[in-house]
């Protein structure tokens, strides 16, 4: 990517975002805890049925924040290729995760998680708003999905 190619249309931008997501592993992973106390962790992910599967232990801080605060700032890239995605989280502990997210996350990763101990839940984030730039020229148009909804 070079300072003079031309901003990508909003289509564009979507398809990126969801190329990256199947191709990338690690996601930063931002959440807060009830008394405002930033956590941010990378994590392994995998997208399954339009929403981010991941998985970490209810007994650390980003697992309790995800369940208990329900929301998640999900980061990709440097300050040359972002992606930003808000999203709403729902956790899934034990049995109650669907065979499907488990099973692509474990093709994606070569983990699972449920092997490792009851410790471990899954929590989907379903993405609200997207973000997408490259460097200032696509600043403007960054947005390409608001409220649930694609831009293009």
């Amino acid at each position: 990517m070079k300072i003079n190619e031309p901003p990508r249309d909003p289509r564009q931008r979507r398809l990126d975002v969801l190329e990256r997501l199947d191709r990338e592993t690690d996601v930063w992973v931002a959440t807060a805890g009830p008394d405002g106390v930033p956590c941010l962790v990378a994590l392994w992910f995998v997208r399954y049925e339009e929403c981010l599967w991941l998985s970490t232990r209810l007994t650390n801080p980003t697992g309790r924040n995800l369940r208990d605060g329900g929301l998640a700032r999900l980061a990709f890239g440097d300050t040359r290729d972002v992606v930003l995605i808000d999203g709403d989280v729902t956790t899934y502990e034990g049995g109650e995760v669907p065979a499907g997210a488990v099973e692509a996350f474990a093709a994606k990763t070569g983990w699972d998680p449920r092997r490792d101990g009851t410790a471990y839940a899954f929590f989907r984030v379903r993405p609200r708003d997207v973000q997408a730039w490259r460097e200032v020229r696509e600043l403007r148009g960054r947005h390409v999905m608001r409220d649930g909804a694609w831009a293009a």
